[in-house]
């Protein structure tokens, strides 16, 4: 398994096997916590190979510097079928929409995928305080 792609964004769709994705971003400034994001997207592409068809659990988390978590972490199963196509590998696009995330202060958070109970792939996340500025 491979993991080709794997980002947070404004907006994300699957549509017939294509990943289609919009704003892809990993800061959000704020002048002041905690602060509420309205909504996001994670987006995912894996690629697997004729080996791996089955089942796979996907488990995706959201966490702040020292671990503790923003979300609870969502869990799915993909259930991976090559049927009777003559295809060596086969890609599966997973869009996981977030609303009204809370962060409650600046820092870094972290966006983890584990497959099948492992660890494969993080992306930071900046929530930064926008700097005040003086009128000199």
């Amino acid at each position: 398994m491979n993991v080709e792609l794997f980002v947070l964004c404004d907006a994300a769709t699957d549509y017939q096997g294509k990943l289609n994705i919009l704003g892809t971003f990993d800061a959000i400034r704020t002048k002041e916590t905690p602060v509420m994001y309205p909504s996001c997207t994670v987006a995912l592409r894996m690629r697997f190979l004729k080996i791996e068809e089955g089942e796979h659990k996907i488990r995706i988390s959201i966490g702040d510097e020292d671990g503790n978590a923003i979300i609870k972490p969502v869990e799915a199963n993909i259930n991976v079928q090559f049927k009777s196509t003559p295809v060596t590998s086969i890609a599966t696009n997973i869009v996981l929409n977030l609303q009204r995330l809370q962060f409650p202060e600046c820092c870094e958070y972290s966006i983890d995928l584990a497959i099948d109970g492992r660890h494969e792939a993080s992306l930071p996340l900046y929530i930064n305080r926008i700097q005040e500025q003086s009128d000199n």
